[in-house]
């Protein structure tokens, strides 16, 4: 009932769209999720509004373009972690943080090199499932978009052009 299966969505099951990046294949892979998911918030402690707002649109987004995809079904959070850590990475950087341009390099060699020659089969055997590389690329671009936009909401605040 909560997975991203692009069939049920088409026939009416909207929540899928976002509970599918809620769901897994079994507790290894939460476990990792989750795992990361908390390391994302000590490496750069956002605020628990801008985590949850970055979250729940990451999930959006990726459950929308997956859409455009060869998949049929997808579980997991980890398109979405790709998203949370560029976006935060890049904010860092572009407020002046320059060892976060390691984070916002590595994390862009990660997806591309997963588009290029394909996910760890170490990964796809914790998870046992094969890994979703689609969701990391669209979290990706949605992180990047959105670490981008803050800057440009944070610097037409400071000249008076728009109110934070």
């Amino acid at each position: 009932m909560l997975v991203w299966d692009k069939q049920a969505i088409t026939q009416g099951q909207w929540w899928r769209i976002v509970t599918g990046n809620f769901t897994h294949t079994n507790t290894t892979h939460l476990a990792m999720n989750l795992i990361a998911l908390w390391l994302i918030t000590l490496i750069f402690r956002p605020s628990v509004r801008a985590l949850w707002q970055q979250l729940l649109l990451l999930s959006l987004l990726i459950g929308i373009g997956l859409f455009w995809s060869d998949l049929d079904f997808y579980v997991g959070l980890s398109g979405t972690l790709h998203g949370l850590f560029a976006s935060f990475a890049l904010s860092e950087a572009l407020q002046g943080r320059k060892s976060s341009w390691l984070l916002v390099v590595g994390v862009c060699g990660k997806v591309i090199w997963e588009q290029c020659f394909g996910a760890s089969e170490a990964t796809q055997a914790l998870i046992e499932a094969p890994v979703a590389i689609q969701a990391h690329l669209l979290g990706l671009a949605g992180g990047l978009l959105f670490g981008f936009s803050t800057r440009i909401k944070a610097y037409l605040g400071s000249v008076g052009l728009f109110k934070i």
